[in-house]
């Protein structure tokens, strides 16, 4: 299964915030969302970053409660890892394991496309082996 096929079951919908919006208004979004990151783009078409609760929490450690006044592009990653809705989902699990990423922008002509998480890929994966093991069960039922 490809990134397209994922997205056209999840949804396209990317939540973005600006570069210059506060932690303060990125923590209320993630909360208000239900999602654990945000693509950061002030443009809503390119990736300037990606933001995470694992950033919140690192800069809260690192600044305590000064990191509410702080802005997005302060704490937010800027070297994103991306795909392409042409990627391989077996191929993003591998990605998303080994650089330990819960989160992926996907691009397409160099705009933003779509996320995906680790739980989309999951979930996939867990559709995928129902579905086999009921092609399994009913090749047994009809056996015997």
């Amino acid at each position: 299964m490809k990134v397209e096929e994922l997205l056209r079951g999840k949804g396209r919908e990317v939540v973005t915030i600006g570069t210059h919006a506060t932690i303060d208004t990125l923590v209320r979004r993630l909360r208000l969302e239900k999602i654990g990151a945000v693509v950061v783009s002030d443009d809503g078409e390119t990736v300037d970053g990606i933001i995470s609760e694992r950033d919140v929490v690192n800069g809260l450690a690192d600044h305590g409660a000064e990191l509410r006044a702080m802005m997005v592009s302060e704490l937010m990653t800027r070297n994103v890892v991306t795909c392409a809705p042409s990627d391989e989902i077996r191929d993003i699990m591998r990605l998303m394991t080994q650089k330990r990423i819960r989160h992926l922008p996907v691009i397409y002509h160099g705009k933003l496309a779509g996320v995906i998480s680790i739980g989309d890929v999951v979930k996939n994966r867990l559709e995928d082996m129902q579905m086999e093991a009921n092609v399994l069960r009913d090749y047994l039922a009809v056996r015997q």
